[in-house]
This record gives structure tokens, sequence and C-alpha cells, in this order.
């Protein structure tokens, strides 16, 4: 079972709830969506955030251990000061957690239950049996690729695809996986229930930028930040006006730090580190090309459809990543950007030098992109498909 769990409360005797209906009128008075996430959406989880701001409905958000609503826990302080006790006799936090969602269930009465993550699912589904509240379940990443999710989860998983009324996978590999672990067919929808919002993503013209490359994203093994500074060691040699800035932080960022100057590269790559929306936006718009060199990880991981991928599409730039997961669907080879074989280091370098020496042809790819984007990953449009999958699964 999963080692955590969310649910989040409001202040004083009221609990955090979001409205959206107000700019809508397409759904029935006191229509209300749970949505249940392990803890509060991080700075790169804006595809979460957008649910919770989006979805056209009356919005309760919970999330964390124990699980909270607006910072307020579900449960009193006795049964949690109990449940302490508790876990660390059997390890396990499934009862108290389906005590916790069944109080939020009572309470607000969802027409569906939306879980972020397949591992939320598990951990969310005795409580939506109890109350026959049908549940969503919102695959990303990790939870449909890690091995070791998979043997946590291989007899609670089953369980979930029976139980779920709906099962959203954001690639198709992923759609692919899950059905082959037994998911049925008929629940699996292939969604990106992400995408950019091209009002905010704009103004890059990589026609008349410097040769500067940008990556944004975790340094994490499937971000494999290491190859894409290797690429750009070989397209530094022979065009050495060329610069890359790396947004985020993780794991692989002080070695990343460390290869940087093993490579002799440290005076033209920026380590940025975590940084707002607002950043990261401005970032985008002074770049030539957004670069990622995502592969599978040793630990099975895998990308989704990378949000960063689509907001880089939408800011005007051209992609240079690989074929890896989702990133295929939104990256049209030769038309919106260049795709490589995962750890093709070479490949990546060869494309990455060719936008860097030719600005006319980066401003080219750049406008395609941003086309593609506005026809099939805006934010509005993913968002509606959510919205449809919900409302084909929820209860009257």
């Amino acid at each position: 079972m999963p080692r955590w769990v969310s649910v989040t409360p409001m202040a004083g005797d009221m609990w955090s709830v979001g409205d959206n209906r107000r700019a809508r009128g397409d759904l029935q008075a006191g229509s209300t969506v749970v949505v249940v996430l392990p803890n509060e959406p991080t700075v790169s989880e804006t595809f979460i955030r957008a649910h919770i701001e989006r979805l056209p409905a009356r919005v309760v958000s919970v999330s964390g251990w124990p699980p909270c609503i607006g910072g307020r826990a579900v449960l009193s302080w006795p049964r949690r000061a109990l449940y302490r006790v508790w876990r660390k006799v059997s390890g396990s936090a499934t009862d108290s957690a389906t005590r916790a969602y069944q109080k939020v269930f009572q309470r607000y009465r969802p027409s569906a239950v939306l879980a972020e993550y397949g591992t939320m699912g598990v951990t969310v589904l005795a409580a939506c049996r109890q109350a026959n509240v049908p549940l969503i379940v919102h695959f990303h990443g990790f939870d449909g690729s890690m091995h070791a999710v998979f043997a946590e989860n291989a007899e609670t998983y089953p369980v979930l695809f029976r139980q779920a009324a709906a099962i959203i996978a954001v690639s198709g590999p992923m759609q692919r996986k899950l059905i082959s672990l037994g998911a049925p067919p008929e629940k699996v929808h292939r969604s990106f229930s992400l995408g950019a919002d091209c009002r905010q993503f704009i103004g890059g013209d990589p026609a008349n930028a410097l040769a500067s490359f940008i990556a944004v994203g975790r340094f994490t093994q499937k971000k494999a930040p290491d190859a894409t500074l290797r690429a750009f060691a070989k397209v530094r040699r022979l065009y050495p006006a060329a610069l890359l800035r790396m947004i985020g932080g993780g794991p692989l960022l002080a070695d990343c730090r460390r290869l940087a100057s093993d490579l002799g590269i440290e005076d033209g790559v920026t380590f940025l580190g975590p940084q707002p929306p607002p950043v990261v936006r401005e970032e985008l718009r002074r770049a030539r090309c957004f670069v990622q060199h995502s592969v599978e990880a040793a630990s099975g991981d895998a990308e989704g459809t990378p949000i960063s991928i689509i907001e880089a599409g939408a800011t005007g730039l051209p992609v240079v990543a690989t074929r890896h997961a989702g990133i295929p669907d939104v990256v049209i080879e030769g038309e919106t950007g260049f795709l490589v074989d995962e750890h093709d280091v070479e490949g990546m370098a060869r494309y990455m030098l060719q936008v860097a020496r030719d600005p006319e042809l980066a401003g080219r790819l750049g406008r395609a992109a941003r086309l593609r984007v506005e026809r099939h990953f805006t934010i509005e449009r993913s968002i509606a498909k959510l919205w449809r999958i919900i409302q084909s699964s929820a209860r009257a």
C-alpha cells in the first residue's frame, strides 16, 4: 500500500473549497468534485494546480498526511495521535486514511473523486467504494512506470482497475502499459489532461535570440540532465557562442554542476535552480531552443508527457528531445523540432548545433510548434477533455 495519503480542510469551521462554476453555466448547482493528491502541488506540478483551479465544478482539494483541506487536518487531534501509535505497530495508514476520506465524502457529497496519481487511487479506493462515489484515477508518470510501484501494488492495482469508473493515461505508452497490467481497455482514456495557457506562454523569437538553449525540469535520472550537458559540450566545442541555461532542482543537481566543470563548459552553463512560473516564462521567451533528454530510468521511472515541452512550444520555441513516452505526440520531427533515441548524445548535439547555426530554421520550427500547441495542447482543451471524462463517470 502507498506510504502516504492525501486530503485538504479550511479556516475556522470552514473547509478549503474552490468554486469554479461562476464563469460557466454548464453544471447543476451543487456539483462537487473531490481532488485527492499526495501533497500540495509542487512548482513543477502546474498541471495538477490547473485541475484544481480550472475544473468547472465546486472543487475540494484534499492533500498530505494527515489528510488536510486548506492546511487543517480532517481527523481530530486525538484520532491523529492514536493513528501515530497505531501506525508504529501496523506500518499501514489504510484504515485511518479511509476514515478521513469518508468524513470528507459525508460532508461534501461529491459527484466524483479525481485521484491524482495511481497510488492515490489505491489510497482512496476503500472510502470511494463504501461511499459509492465514482473514482477517476489520473496516472501521470512514476505511478505508471516504476518497477517498485508495480511490485508494491501487485495486488491493489488490479482491484483499482476493476473499481475505478475511469482511468486516465497521459501518453500512448502509458495507456498500453496500464492495459497490459489488466486495466480494461474501455476504461483507459488517453488524455494529456495538461496543456499550456497560450495567453501566458508567448513572445518567443528564436530567429532573433542568442544561441541559448533552455532546459526546464527536475535533475533526476529520467530527465538525464547529464546527457543534455554532454551534448551541449559537443556543441560548445564547435560553436563557442552557444549557451545553456538549466532550471530546476533535484538529487542530480550537484553532480551536474561538477560534470559541467569536468567538461570545461562551466562558463557556458547557468544553473538557475527551481524558479516560479513567471521566471520560467521569461527564460523561455529569451531562448533559441528548448532541450530535454528524457530516458527510462533504471527504476523504470518514465515521463508521461512533459508539460515543459508543451509550454516551450507554446512560447514559439523549437524542441530537441528524445523519442520517449508522450514526447513524440507533441514534437513533430523536422517540423516543430527534432527527436533522437534515448542516450543518443551525438544525435542530440548534432541537432542542437544545427539550430545554433541557423536562426531562420529555429524561427520556422518555433512558429510551427506554437501552431501545434494552439491546435492540440492548450490548457482549455485538456481541461475540457478531463471534464468530459469526469462527467461521463460522475453520479447525478
